[in-house]
């Protein structure tokens, strides 16, 4: 009976940290030393916003904006940066696509019964092999920031 209490406690624990709302960050509560760095590369850089997420294990920050120059129907450009703030590497809006592992379908088949996927962003890792796809998916109504690695695996879902 105690393990069960105790597995029960562990997997509440898990679930937990698994599921924490994600949440985009106004240009204002993007850190001071990731803006100087920022700026430096994007001097004319709008429509600014941030969100936090984890890539490749690192906790990095996803930033997405347009240059000024560009005409309003651009897509937007998305860069990720470290806590410290250097830069990581760019991200690709693949929307469309078809790029992930069929393997992947079938587990957020298997995670979300119905779904529909509205945005896929890929991020190459820039220190060695490997990519993986950050996905907005629509599930009953609600909307989940997942994480599949290049083999297919869900590594992170959260709710937004």
């Amino acid at each position: 009976m105690r393990n069960n209490f105790f597995n029960l406690g562990f997997l509440v624990l898990a679930l937990s940290s698994i599921s924490a709302n994600a949440e985009i960050l106004a240009k204002d509560a993007i850190p001071a030393k990731i803006l100087d760095q920022f700026y430096k590369r994007h001097p004319n850089a709008i429509d600014i916003a941030a969100e936090k997420k984890i890539h490749f294990k690192q906790a990095l920050y996803e930033i997405t904006f347009k240059e000024e120059k560009e005409e309003k129907d651009k897509k937007k450009i998305i860069e990720l940066y470290r806590e410290n703030g250097r830069f990581f590497v760019n991200a690709d809006d693949v929307t469309g696509a078809n790029m992930m592992p069929a393997i992947a379908y079938d587990n957020l088949k298997a995670a979300f019964d119905t779904y529909t996927i509205k945005d896929t962003i890929l991020v190459v890792n820039p220190n060695g092999v490997g990519e993986e796809y950050d996905l907005t998916v629509n599930a009953s109504g609600n909307d989940w920031s997942v994480i599949v690695d290049h083999k297919g695996n869900i590594t992170q879902k959260e709710r937004e």
